[in-house]
């Protein structure tokens, strides 16, 4: 179902998100509210920060640690080009080259992401 033009769903609450993808599912209806300047490199900071407290309580990390799946996909998607950079700074350098929000770039990778690894 989608939503009448003009408007969109409010961020659920922090206790309402099952995981990584809720949130960046809410990241997605207002980048900037939750990035600087919708910065895709703050948005891996945030990821790193919520992969490294998973770890240290014992669970299972998330995709988007600096040497998980995520890295490892999108070193194909963008021909290596950016192999050695943090994800963050690899998209939006890839961003600048394709003349796109890196912002708007990630989620479109994110989307391509999930779709090939839900396999």
């Amino acid at each position: 179902m989608t939503e009448p033009e003009g408007k969109r769903r409010a961020p659920r609450p922090i206790n309402e998100l099952r995981d990584v993808y809720d949130f960046l599912e809410d990241v997605r209806l207002r980048p900037s509210m939750y990035a600087f300047d919708s910065s895709v490199m703050h948005l891996h900071s945030i990821l790193f920060g919520f992969d490294l407290a998973l770890q240290m309580h014992g669970n299972a990390g998330t995709p988007f640690d600096d040497q998980g799946a995520f890295r490892d996909w999108l070193r194909h998607q963008i021909n290596g080009q950016y192999g050695s950079l943090i994800w963050g700074y690899a998209i939006e350098l890839e961003a600048k080259d394709r003349g796109m929000p890196a912002m708007d770039l990630f989620f479109e990778l994110l989307d391509k992401f999930r779709a090939e690894t839900a396999r």
